[in-house]
């Protein structure tokens, strides 16, 4: 993205400035939000368009796919188009796929519709985290990474309540009406905000065609291969085993002709610079919390506790909800802490609720867990804004859209492998726990016999007795299974923040002045 800025700002941002970097900030507000708010109100959209549970899958599968694609395409169109130009495009863009997939016919057309909605929507998430990087100065960086880390925790935290609230008062169609009003806003914020460029249509004679080919085509052929392998059974697919190659031979390939070209689409040397290498590690640990928490919590809450949208959305909100009001604190922290041990504490308090989420039994729900989101409440807000200082601190200007770029693919790649590793990990445990159990279960056993006995009264036959007996065990199995899974996402993060730690002293007035080291 370094077309629009090659020396790093030193002066007072302007209200235009400011402007600019909060409408972009709103679009990636939207662009994380309509990833999340389809989830409760799938099987409202499913039953609209006569879908099965897995074609209705794609729903959600093909916005990801997209949105993974532009992601790192983000910073070249920029230099070819110009921040300005491409900003508005592509939210313009984002406000009629929107308006087309609340109109959806079929779901063939649900799919393409959502598919333009995540390749527009994937163009806002870098453009607003590149924003903070080319519009502010470095004593102000900490205030635009709180924003940026609103919409990359608040936007997943309240997404399937607003969806569930909508679907259930005003039809599923709605989830989609909402982007309108803050959508012009952004449009007019970003035509105000931004300068007018000139496009450098030159650049198409020099550009890295087989970078863009074989990155599009390695991502999009992952981002499936881990959204659909756990139900198609792995490699039990040839579909899946087909994807998985295609993905592996691309993605090598890219790297190959990145390190070979001397002006490479996406400047992969960024790795090894200590601070970015580190936190890209962390960015995934972070993705497979972020993404694997709301992935995991609302599944139990639905299978075991019979939780409905609206329900879950209220578990979720004492996560979300609090976060509004802790990022303002946190750049105020950094005056008196160094960034590097508040991400670390932040990664803490993450894994302390994901490693107390992990101690469910039958009668843990919803108010058991109030305590536990509003400690990773506390943890979040600590490591989203500190993570980006960390990561961006010794980047360039010039490498600003590479960067962007590529931390957002590894928080979003983290999440689309920690949701396919659950997801797995949750099937096989719950097996490995039940024939475990199972062994257990034997006449012979006092207990066993005793509960039998009262179950019989309760329910009038023996039969019945052995089929709620059976249907406990699976229950507990599942329930077992669950904290193994809530156990794997504290242990991703654990790593993470050793890899934080890891980390060398950022500027000094990168943190407000204060403790910078």
């Amino acid at each position: 993205m370094a077309g629009d800025a090659l020396i790093r700002p030193t002066a007072e941002p302007s209200r235009r400035d400011w402007i600019a970097v909060m409408s972009a900030m709103l679009g990636a507000f939207m662009a994380v939000l309509d990833i999340q708010i389809t989830n409760s109100s799938l099987k409202d959209i499913q039953g609209a368009l006569s879908a099965t549970l897995e074609e209705g899958s794609w729903i959600s599968t093909s916005y990801l796919v997209a949105e993974i694609i532009m992601i790192p395409l983000t910073a070249w169109l920029v230099q070819l188009l110009s921040a300005r130009r491409l900003a508005v495009w592509v939210s313009a863009g984002f406000l009629v796929a929107s308006l087309l997939c609340s109109m959806a016919w079929s779901l063939e057309s649900m799919i393409v519709f959502r598919a333009l909605q995540g390749f527009t929507g994937g163009a806002l998430i870098p453009l607003a985290f590149t924003m903070t990087l080319i519009k502010l100065p470095e004593h102000h960086r900490a205030k635009g990474m709180a924003l940026f880390a609103i919409t990359a925790t608040f936007a997943p935290s309240i997404g399937p309540t607003l969806g569930g609230w909508l679907t259930e008062n005003w039809g599923w169609e709605y989830i989609f009406y909402i982007n309108v009003p803050p959508g012009l806003i952004m449009i007019a914020g970003l035509l105000y905000g931004l300068e007018k460029k000139a496009p450098h249509w030159e650049l198409l004679k020099t550009t890295d065609y087989a970078g863009i080919v074989t990155l599009g085509l390695g991502l999009g052929c992952l981002q499936v291969f881990l959204e659909e392998g756990h139900r198609k059974d792995w490699l039990e697919s040839q579909l899946i085993v087909g994807l998985g190659s295609v993905a592996l031979v691309s993605l090598i390939l890219f790297v190959i002709l990145q390190i070979s070209r001397p002006n490479p689409l996406i400047n992969l040397g960024l790795f090894r610079e200590r601070n970015f290498g580190l936190a890209s590690i962390s960015s995934l640990g972070l993705g497979v919390g972020l993404y694997g928490s709301i992935y995991v919590l609302p599944l139990y809450l639905t299978q075991i506790q019979n939780y409905n949208a609206l329900q879950i959305g209220e578990v979720i909100m004492w996560m979300g909800i609090p976060q509004l009001f802790l990022i303002p604190l946190v750049p105020k922290l950094m005056q008196f802490i160094a960034p590097k041990w508040l991400c670390a504490a932040g990664f803490a308090l993450f894994g302390a609720a994901s490693f107390f989420s992990g101690t469910l039994n039958p009668n843990f729900a919803g108010p058991q867990f109030s305590h536990i989101q509003i400690v990773r409440a506390l943890g979040q807000p600590m490591l989203m804004i500190t993570i980006s200082l960390i990561a961006t601190a010794y980047i360039q200007p010039q490498d600003a859209g590479s960067a962007s770029s590529l931390f957002n693919i590894l928080r979003n790649l983290g999440g689309a492998i920690g949701i396919a590793l659950l997801a797995t990990l949750l099937d096989a445990r719950a097996k490995i726990y039940f024939d475990y159990l199972r062994e257990s279960i034997v006449p012979t056993n006092p207990q066993v016999d005793e509960r039998l006995q009262l179950l019989t009264q309760t329910l009038g036959s023996e039969q019945a007795a052995l089929a709620k007996l059976n249907q406990i065990v699976h229950e507990q199995a599942t329930i077992m299974a669950y904290n193994d899974a809530f156990h794997f996402i504290g242990i991703a993060l654990a790593v993470s923040m050793l890899a934080i730690l890891l980390t060398r002293k950022l500027p000094q007035n990168m943190a407000g002045g204060g403790a910078a080291h």
